[in-house]
C-alpha cells in the first residue's frame, strides 16, 4: 500500500501556534497530529474545569483550527489530536460549530473512556493511557477530524498507520514500528533539532516540525517539510528515542516496542530511516495518571553580593527558622552564582532560594510573606529579594497506579453518532527487563584527558512523575566503546551528587550506542509540586555532559 505521510504540529499546550499552518502549507501531508496533554497539562486543564464544566480541553487547538481548517479540507489532510484532554466530547462539539460557523463540511469524531476518576474521587484528574485503535476505528468510518483524551502520545501514530495499511492487534512488529515513529514525532522539533545536545551543527532558530514517511511493514522515515529549518540527522532522532523512556522495553497499551532493535541509518539530507522495530504483546495492565492537589507552595529568592556570602545565607536563615518550625516541607538552596573581583553587580551574587510547602495555605501565605518583609532593614548588608513573595499557591502531586485493561471502556465515538467498543488486546505478556546485552570490547589502555563528557557523547533527559531519565549516547563506535564501560551507574551517582541516595538503573541499548539511566525520586511528586531548580529535569542531561572525566585522547 502507498506510503502514509503522518506530520506533527504540536508537541505541547503552548507549542508554536502556526505550525498547523505551517505543516498544512509545507508539503506533501495525509494526516497532521497534535500532542497538547502532559502530566501537568493534566492538572491545569483539571483546575479549568473546576471554574467551568464546558472547559478542560486546549482551547489554542481551536483557534488554530479557525484559520486552517480549511486548508486541511481542501488538501484531504486528516487530522488526529489529544487536545481533547479532560473533555474530548465537548472538544469534538466545539469543532463541529466552527465548521458550521465556517461552512467547511467536516466530519468530526472522538475517543472516549479513559476518564478514570469515579474509580478515584480524590483525585482532580484520573485518566488512562489508551491506544490507537479507538483512533483507527474514527478513521476507517471517514473522521476527517479525530479528539481523544488521554492517550498514549505514540497512539496519535499508530491510530491513523493501522487504519491506512488494516492492520490489527496482533501485528506486533508493525504496530511496534509505528509506536517508534510516534514517539519520534510526539515531542515536535525535538526531532528537528530543538534542544539538542549538538545545536550548533545546524541553524535551530526556528526548527520545522517533523513528519513520518510510514511504510506497511512498520518501518519509516523521519523527515521535515523542505526549507524549513533545524536538521534530522541520526543525532536528533537517538536523542528523542531516548527521551522520557526506560530500559529496552517501551511498552504501550497496543503493543510493547523494544527499543534494543530500531536500527537508524541516515538517508539522505534531513531523512533518517527507522527500522528493525520488533514488538511484542503488551502488558495486560494499563498506565493511569492521576493529579490531586498536594497542598500550597511558596517561593522567597534572597539575593547576596560580595563578600560573605555563606554568612549572610546563614544569617537569613536562622532569622526565617521562627517562621517555618511548623511548616511541612522547607528547602534552601544556594547558588553560588558570584565571582570574586566581578565587575557588574549581578555577577557578584548568589541567590539563596527558599520553598516551602505545607497542606496549610495561612503557614506558607502572609505568616512567610510577612517574616521576609521584616528582614528588609534588619539582616545582612544589601539585603534584597528577587521579587516581593506573594501568597501561597495550590500545588499538584502527580501519581501513576495501573488498572487491568479490561477496567475501561475503550470508545469511538464515530462522526454519525454511533459509539464503537474498543476491545483489548488479546495477548498480553507481563513486562520484565530483558537481560542486559554483553558490553563492546574496550577500548585498548592510552593517555587520557581530563574533558567534559559532552565532547565526546549527547545526551537528553525528562520526567515521568518524581523519576528522571537522562539518555546518553555516542556519535561514533570508538566513542561508545569507551562509554558503555566508563557511564556506569556508580559513575553516574559520582556525577551527579544529587542521585547518590536515589536509586539508578542504567539501561544498555547497543544499536543505538546509547545508555538510559532512570533516577527514582529525584523530582519528588512530579513537575506540579516543583521539587527543585529544574523540575523535570529538562538540563540534568547537559549538567551531566559538563561533568569531567578521564577521556581517551584519541575520541577528544
Amino acid at each position: 500500500m502507498t506510503v502514509l505521510r503522518v506530520g506533527n504540529a504540536s508537541g505541547f499546550y503552548g507549542d508554536r501556534f502556526d505550525a498547523v499552518r505551517e505543516m498544512l502549507t509545507g508539503g506533501e501531508l495525509d494526516v497532521l497530529t497534535g500532542d497538547y496533554l502532559a502530566e501537568l497539562t493534566m492538572l491545569i486543564l483539571a483546575r479549568d474545569r473546576l471554574k467551568d464544566p464546558a472547559a478542560g480541553y486546549a482551547r489554542t487547538f481551536l483557534r488554530q483550527l479557525e484559520e486552517s481548517l480549511g486548508l486541511a479540507h481542501e488538501r484531504g489532510v486528516r487530522i488526529v489530536t489529544n487536545a481533547g484532554g479532560l473533555n474530548p466530547a465537548g472538544l469534538a462539539d466545539a469543532v463541529r460549530e466552527l465548521a458550521g460557523r465556517l461552512g467547511i463540511p467536516v466530519r468530526v469524531a472522538h475517543v472516549e473512556g479513559d476518564d478514570l476518576k469515579s474509580l478515584h474521587p480524590d483525585s482532580l484528574a484520573a485518566h488512562a493511557y489508551l491506544g490507537g485503535f479507538g483512533i483507527a476505528e474514527c478513521l476507517r468510518a471517514g473522521a476527517d477530524v479525530v479528539v481523544t483524551g488521554r492517550v498514549t502520545d505514540a497512539a496519535l501514530v499508530t491510530g491513523p498507520a493501522a487504519a491506512h495499511f488494516g492492520w490489527g492487534p496482533g501485528d506486533h512488529d508493525r504496530l511496534a514500528g509505528a509506536v517508534v515513529a510516534g514517539h519520534v514525532l510526539e515531542c515536535g522539533t525535538q526531532a528537528t533539532g530543538g534542544n539538542y545536545a549538538f545545536f550548533q551543527e545546524g541553524d535551530v532558530r526556528r526548527p520545522g516540525f517533523p513528519l513520518a514517511e510510514l511504510h506497511e511493514d512498520g518501518s519509516c522515515v523521519i523527515t521535515k517539510h523542505p526549507g524549513t529549518g533545524g536538521l534530522v540527522d541520526v543525532g536528533t532522532v537517538t536523542a528523542q528515542l531516548l527521551y522520557e523512556t526506560a530500559g529496552a522495553r517501551y511498552a504501550g497499551p497496543d503493543v510493547t516496542a523494544r527499543l534494543d532493535t530500531v536500527r537508524l541509518t541516515q538517508d539522505g539530507p534531513d531523512r533518517v530511516r527507522v527500522e528493525g522495530v520488533r514488538g511484542e504483546a503488551p502488558p495486560p495492565v494499563l498506565k493511569v495518571g492521576l493529579n490531586r492537589l498536594g497542598g500550597f507552595r511558596n517561593e522567597v529568592a534572597f539575593v547576596l553580593t560580595g563578600l560573605d556570602i555563606e554568612a549572610k545565607a546563614a544569617l537569613v536563615r536562622e532569622q526565617m527558622a521562627p517562621v517555618l518550625g511548623k511548616v511541612a516541607d522547607v528547602r534552601w538552596e544556594t547558588a553560588r552564582t558570584d565571582r570574586p573581583d566581578a565587575d557588574t553587580e549581578e555577577t557578584a551574587s548568589a541567590l539563596l532560594r527558599l520553598v516551602v510547602r505545607d497542606p496549610d495555605e495561612h503557614l506558607v501565605g502572609r505568616a512567610l510573606t510577612g517574616a521576609a518583609v521584616e528582614l528588609a532593614l534588619a539582616s545582612y548588608p544589601g539585603f534584597h529579594v528577587l521579587a516581593p513573595p506573594g501568597k501561597g499557591t495550590p500545588f499538584g502531586v502527580f501519581e501513576d497506579v495501573y488498572v487491568p485493561q479490561g477496567t475501561v471502556d475503550h470508545v469511538a465515538v464515530l462522526h454519525d453518532g454511533r459509539r464503537v467498543a474498543v476491545t483489548p488486546a488479546p495477548d498480553t505478556l507481563v513486562l520484565e527487563d530483558p537481560p542486559e546485552p554483553e558490553p563492546p570490547e574496550p577500548l585498548p589502555a592510552g593517555p587520557v584527558r581530563r574533558a567534559p563528557l559532552g565532547l565526546v557523547a549527547g545526551a537528553r533527559s525528562g520526567d515521568k512523575g518524581g523519576n528522571a531519565n537522562v539518555g546518553v549516547w555516542a556519535r561514533t563506535d570508538a566513542a561508545w566503546r569507551w562509554l558503555a564501560h566508563e557511564l556506569t551507574a556508580e559513575r553516574f551517582q559520582e556525577l551527579i551528587p544529587e542521585s547518590r541516595s536515589l536509586p539508578v538503573t542504567r539501561h544498555v541499548l547497543p544499536n543505538l550506542r546509547a545508555l538510559n539511566f532512570v533516577v527514582e525520586g529525584i523530582l519528588g511528586a512530579g513537575v506540579a509540586a516543583r521539587h527543585r531548580f529544574d523540575p523535570q529535569a529538562k538540563a540534568l542531561g547537559e549538567w551531566l555532559r559538563s561533568r569531567h572525566l578521564d577521556i581517551p585522547e584519541d575520541l577528544l
